[in-house]
Formats: structure tokens, C-alpha cells, sequence
């Protein structure tokens, strides 16, 4: 019924746009016998070309997992200490972000670093096209500033690695056997109240036959670390299922990249100027805090576009 209700409300926008277009259309025709109506003519063409960029924005949210819920997986990579402070502005980037979108965003798993920071976070983002939209932000992010754990106060480069898997909503499209799973209990680290250092809430997961690992060890309760941890393994699980079928393919969809040097898909500079530049599809903001803050839609959007290019417009 909610997949309908989706392709329902994707038919009335085509056809909501199809009879504005054909008042604009008739709104020119009258222009000849009544030209104070050019203003109107231009701010409704103005609006049309809104709507329209909009609908081939979402013309390319059209893959079988685009409008599922989407888990971000953030690892601190090269850089040292500088590496995971790094890592903990991208979580905050992307819970802020998910709040100016009006998705629903929850932190599942933190491990902190030792001196500042996160080595790695789970986040999971809930809402209509959740991984469509978050699908691009996948690859190796690229922090270039005056590292403020330098005692000389020298310019320092960090990279963290982000993955993104789409959350599945049935076992369906994955064969997860109970006698392929150990499960084990310990207890919850950093913040989180009292319970943290009484119980063994926290859960971690080994799939036997591929070895995938996963915890979760930011809910209140084991119940639901083992929930969350039980719907991050099926989503590993499925971007392998992926990974392999594209392989067959020749294809490298999904694959995962070393967060180090040389593999960056975007670049953040905050010295010695402010600039965040995605080296796939050459989007630039020169506002590079206020991207830190959660303005990602000009990249969201920009790699939609970059999907809905014709082969040979891509660089």
C-alpha cells in the first residue's frame, strides 16, 4: 500500500505539471492581447522550471533500494587524531542535515577515539527515499584545515570513510540463518547514563560464513542494540549480495574505497581558504561551514544530476 500511495503521488505531480504547463502555455497566447500579464507569464515560468528540475532530480531515484531508509557507517581513516576529530564533524554534518530535510536521523553505534573525536558511527536515517538521496555520499571525504591538535598550528590532511547501505524491510531479499550468527553482550561505553557501566546492553554481531561484524551499543536497552544490530547485518549482507552480482557484471557499484589518499570523492577546505568541492560531478560551495552544518543539498542534488547525464557528459 505504501509503495501506491509512492507511485500514486509520482503520477499527480506528472500531471499536476503537464496542466500548468498548458496554462502557461495558454497564458502566452493572451500575452499579445494583454501584456500586463508578463509578469505573471515570468514568474510562473519561473516556477515551472522549479518543478521540472525537481521531477528529473527524481527521475533518478528510480533503483530497487532508492526509497528505502538509509544506514551511514562513518570510519575515521588516515590523519591520526586529526582523522577522527574529522570523522565526528561528518556524523554531526549528516544528522544535521537529515534534521533540515525533516528525516528522521538516530545514532545506533559510536566508538570514540582517544584523544578527540569518533573512530567510527552508525546513523540511521528514516524517510521516503532516505538512501536515493544519501546513495552519493559513499567514498572517501577529504578534510584539509589548520589542525587545532598541532601545537605549531600547522595545516593538516584527514580523511574518514563513508558507506552507505540501504535498510531492508523483510528477510526476503536476504538468507540470514540464526545458526550463522553469534551473538554477543558487553558492556556500553561513553555516554548514555547509569545503565552504561551496570548492564550488558551493548550487542555485537559475527556472521559466521562472512565474517561481517557489527554493534550497536547506543540504545537504552540489549532488545533493541540487537534490533538495530540484527537490521545493519542484513543491510551488509545485502550490499555484498550487490557487490557481487555487479562484479559479474564488470561493474563497481557499491564498492567500498580506502579512506586515505588519492581516492576522495569530495574535498573540504578550510585552509588557507573555505571551499567543499565533489571531484565527480565538479559541484562547489565556498560556504564550506555552512556544509558543515548540514547545507548538503547542492551535492545531493548535484549527484542526482550527475546520474541522469547522458555517458558521454560525464567526466
Amino acid at each position: 500500500m505504501r509503495r501506491l500511495g509512492e507511485l500514486k503521488a509520482r503520477v499527480d505531480s506528472f500531471s499536476s505539471t503537464e496542466t500548468a504547463v498548458n496554462d502557461y502555455l495558454e497564458m502566452i497566447e493572451l500575452a499579445d492581447d494583454e501584456p500586463e500579464i508578463l509578469d505573471e507569464i515570468d514568474a510562473e515560468r519561473n516556477e515551472l522550471i522549479a518543478v521540472v528540475d525537481q521531477l528529473e532530480l527524481e527521475s533518478a531515484l528510480d533503483g530497487p533500494h532508492d526509497r528505502a531508509n538509509a544506514i551511514l557507517v562513518i570510519h575515521s581513516g588516515e590523519g591520526g587524531v586529526d582523522a577522527q576529530d574529522w570523522a565526528s564533524m561528518l556524523s554531526r554534518m549528516y544528522l544535521r542535515w537529515a534534521d533540515k530535510r525533516h528525516l528522521k536521523a538516530e545514532l545506533l553505534d559510536t566508538t570514540d577515539g582517544e584523544e578527540a573525536g569518533i573512530k567510527n558511527a552508525t546513523i540511521e536515517v528514516q524517510g521516503q527515499n532516505a538512501y536515493g538521496f544519501l546513495k552519493g555520499e559513499g567514498g572517501s571525504h577529504r578534510l584539509v584545515r589548520l589542525s587545532p591538535f598541532d601545537s605549531a598550528h600547522r595545516r593538516h590532511t584527514a580523511f574518514a570513510l563513508v558507506e552507505v547501505l540501504p535498510e531492508i524491510e523483510n528477510d526476503n531479499d536476504i538468507d540470514l540463518k540464526p545458526d550463522d550468527v553469534r551473538v554477543d553482550t558487553y558492556r556500553a561505553s561513553g555516554a548514555g547514563g547509569q545503565h552504561v557501566n551496570k548492564t550488558s546492553s551493548a550487542i555485537r554481531l559475527t556472521h559466521l560464513p562472512t565474517g561481517i561484524v557489527v554493534t550497536c551499543q547506543n540504545e537504552r536497552s540489549q532488545l533493541q542494540n540487537r534490533e538495530s544490530a540484527f537490521k545493519i547485518l542484513r543491510s551488509r549482507l545485502l550490499e555484498k549480495k550487490l557487490r557481487e552480482e555487479a562484479a559479474e557484471r564488470n561493474e563497481l557499484k557499491g564498492d567500498a574505497i580506502a579512506a586515505g589518499f588519492g581516492s576522495r570523492i569530495r574535498s573540504y577546505v578550510l585552509h588557507p581558504y573555505t571551499q567543499v568541492t565533489d571531484h565527480r560531478t565538479d559541484v562547489s560551495v565556498g560556504d564550506a561551514q555552512g556544509v558543515l552544518n548540514g547545507n548538503l543539498d547542492p551535492f545531493v542534488d548535484g549527484y542526482l544530476q550527475y546520474l541522469v547525464k547522458p555517458a558521454d557528459e560525464k567526466g
